[in-house]
C-alpha cells in the first residue's frame, strides 16, 4: 500500500529521470498501484519498475518495501544519546579532596538534545543513536518516544552500556570539569548506515554529531551525494573535530565553536588563532555551505555565500550553561526548516541556547512554539 504525503503528483523533482518521475506520479495519484499496473500504464517492463522503485528509494522519493511516500519536512538526529550527571558546587571547589554539591541527572547528548528540542517545538523528528541493553537506555529512548519521537531506528547492544557524561559545575555555574564514557559509540559503524538509509535519505534535513566514528561520517557524507536531504554537523569537541575530513563538501551547514574551528584548520599557536570570522570563511573555503561559529555569550559568526557576519548572542540569566550549544542548533534548524535563510535563524538558535541557560536541564521544560515566540522580543536588533 502506497500512501502519499508530498504536495501532489506531477511535482517535478530534478533529480529524476523521466520514467522515474512517471512511476513516481502514478504511485502518488493510486496509492494501491502494484508494479504489474504502473508498468501496464507507462508501457514498459515490470523489471524496469521495479529497478526505478530501487532508485527512488535509494534517493529518498519512497520510504522502503511499503513504498510509503516521505512527509514533506522531517528532521533527522543522529548521533549522541547519553545520561548527564551535573554536580553545582555549594562552595568554591577544592581539589583534591570532596567538595559539598547539588546532583542532578537527566538526559543528554548533542544529538539527543537537539532531537528533543525540535519535537518539542512541533518538528516531524527522527532519532538515531546507539545505547546499551540497560535500564538508561530505555529510559534514554522512552522519553524521547513519549514525547513524540520516532527512534524506531536506535541500535540496542550488549557490548556496551549507554553512554553517561558528567559536569562540575563551579559557584558561578561555569564548566570545571567533564568527565565522559562514550566508547559506546565507537561500535556505530558504517555498516548500520544500510539499515536504515531509506528512513535517512527521505529526510529533509540530517543533522550529526561527532560522537559518530570518523569512518561512519565519511561514509554518510561519501552517500549523501546521491540523495536529496541536506546536512548539517556539530563538531561537539575539538578533539572530535578531527572526525571531520579535510575537504568539507557535503556539508550544508557546520556548527562548530571558536576552539574547535580553529582546531580544524590546524592553528595550535594561540598567536596565530583566526578569529570568529575568519575562521568561518576558512572552514567555508574548505567545502562547507554555511557555517557558524560560536563564542558563547560573545556572539557568533555566520558565514554564507553572500559574506560573514558577526551577531550578539541575547543576554542571560544564566543558571546553567549545560545544552546552550545543543539549543542553539535546534532553534536555528527550527527556523531554517521553516524556509528562514541561515543568518536569520541563527538569530532564533541564540535566543532558544539563552532560554536553556535560564533553567537547570539541558532542554528547557517549558519550550513550545509559543514559548519561543513569547521570549523573541529579547534578540537583540
Amino acid at each position: 500500500m502506497f500512501s502519499h504525503e508530498l504536495d501532489g503528483p506531477g511535482e517535478k523533482m530534478d533529480d529524476l529521470g523521466a520514467q522515474e518521475q512517471a512511476v513516481l506520479d502514478l504511485i502518488a495519484a493510486n496509492p494501491f498501484a502494484g508494479q504489474q499496473d504502473i508498468a501496464t500504464a507507462l508501457g514498459i517492463a515490470r523489471s524496469t519498475v521495479a529497478a526505478h522503485i530501487v532508485q527512488l528509494v535509494n534517493k529518498g522519493y519512497i520510504l522502503g518495501r511499503g513504498y510509503v511516500l516521505p512527509a514533506s519536512k522531517r528532521m533527522i538526529c543522529i548521533g549522541g544519546a547519553v545520561l548527564d550527571r551535573k554536580y553545582h558546587a555549594k562552595k568554591d571547589l577544592i581539589f583534591g579532596t570532596s567538595n559539598p554539591v547539588d546532583g542532578y541527572r537527566s538526559f543528554g547528548g548533542v544529538a539527543r538534545n537537539v532531537a528533543e528540542n525540535l519535537v518539542r517545538l512541533g518538528v516531524d523528528v527522527s532519532f538515531v543513536s546507539i545505547v546499551g541493553d540497560d535500564e538508561t537506555g530505555r529510559s534514554l529512548v522512552r522519553h524521547l518516544r513519549d514525547l513524540g519521537a520516532d527512534v524506531s531506528q536506535v541500535i540496542t547492544t550488549t557490548e556496551r552500556p549507554t553512554a553517561e557524561y558528567a559536569a562540575i559545575l563551579d559557584l558561578n555555574n561555569d564548566l570545571v570539569l567533564g568527565i565522559a564514557d562514550m566508547e559506546i559509540f565507537d561500535l556505530f559503524s558504517p555498516s548500520y548506515l544500510d539499515r536504515f538509509w531509506p528512513h535517512l535519505a527521505s529526510a529533509t534535513w540530517v543533522f550529526i554529531d561527532c560522537n559518530l566514528p570518523a569512518a561512519t561520517i565519511a561514509a554518510l557524507m561519501s552517500r549523501k551525494q546521491g540523495a536529496r536531504f541536506k546536512l548539517a554537523v556539530d563538531t561537539v569537541s575539538s578533539p572530535k573535530s578531527a572526525r571531520l575530513p579535510k575537504d568539507l563538501s557535503g556539508i550544508d551547514l557546520l556548527f562548530t565553536n571558536h576552539d574547535e574551528a580553529n582546531t580544524m584548520l590546524g592553528i595550535t599557536d594561540a598567536d596565530k588563532r583566526l578569529r570568529p570570522k575568519e575562521a568561518a570563511a576558512a572552514l567555508r573555503a574548505a567545502g562547507a555551505s554555511e557555517v557558524i561559529v560560536t563564542m558563547g555569550a560573545h556572539g557568533f559568526a555566520v558565514a554564507t555565500e553572500s559574506g560573514v557576519a558577526t551577531m550578539r548572542s541575547v543576554p542571560a540569566r544564566a543558571v546553567d550553561i549545560t545544552g546552550a550549544g545543543d539549543a542553539m542548533i535546534a532553534g536555528t534548524m527550527y527556523k531554517v526548516l521553516s524556509g528562514d535563510p541561515v543568518p536569520h535563524a541563527a538569530r532564533t538558535g541564540a535566543l532558544l541556547a539563552t532560554l536553556t541557560t535560564e533553567s537547570e536541564s539541558s532542554v528547557h521544560p517549558d519550550l513550545s512554539p509559543r514559548f519561543l515566540t513569547a521570549g523573541m522580543y529579547r534578540i537583540p536588533a
